[in-house]
């Protein structure tokens, strides 16, 4: 014969509240709450950081091979635009760097966007297949994106984490292919997207 033990209501309310409170005090500590390593890795890049509820202007543009790329289309990647000019030496020792981060963490959700300078296509074209470069190309002929990034030297570089914050930015080149920016990228890409998708 076989004996079920049933606690009485006031118990099994009391052993609720009990797991309730617990969880209630644990939640806060958890990994939902945990600090973000992201603002610590931007000094060592001498990136400068935005406020958490900072949002990047959105733009839309075509590429240089007839795609359209919008900010709000890459929604729930990290997205890395760089702003650069063919003209532009510093510009030049960048691109393979960025070009090897895009092929390498594509696939985890990495974007690289190269937004040209008032440059025409063609010499964009040349400048892309010289170099091999096979991430997306944006064109801005009249200089509207530029503007509206605010952007004053070439080249210059925003980062947009998944969930769509502008998270720094930085003027002049940056070691994008050291073990700083690896770290920072990664620390970006293990962030959850808005709405934890």
């Amino acid at each position: 014969m076989t004996v079920t033990t049933v606690r009485p209501p006031a118990m099994r309310v009391r052993w609720w509240l009990w797991l309730a409170q617990g969880l209630l005090i644990v939640a806060p500590y958890g990994p939902a709450r945990a600090q973000s390593p992201v603002p610590s890795l931007l000094k060592p890049l001498d990136l400068v950081g935005y406020s958490s509820r900072t949002t990047p202007p959105p733009f839309g543009g075509g590429t240089v091979d007839t795609r359209h790329i919008s900010m709000t289309g890459l929604r729930g990647k990290v997205v890395v635009v760089n702003f650069w000019a063919t003209w532009c030496l510093e510009c030049h020792g960048e691109m393979p760097v960025l070009e090897r981060l895009h092929r390498e963490l594509a696939s985890q959700g990495l974007v690289i966007v190269g937004v040209n300078v008032r440059e025409k296509k063609d010499t964009v074209q040349h400048y892309a297949r010289k170099l091999d470069l096979t991430f997306p190309l944006v064109l801005d002929p009249n200089g509207k994106i530029n503007a509206l990034y605010g952007v004053v030297g070439l080249p210059a570089t925003f980062l947009v984490g998944r969930d769509g914050r502008a998270v720094a930015f930085a003027i002049g080149p940056r070691e994008w292919g050291s073990a700083q920016a690896r770290a920072l990228f990664n620390a970006l890409l293990a962030e959850p997207a808005a709405g934890g998708q």
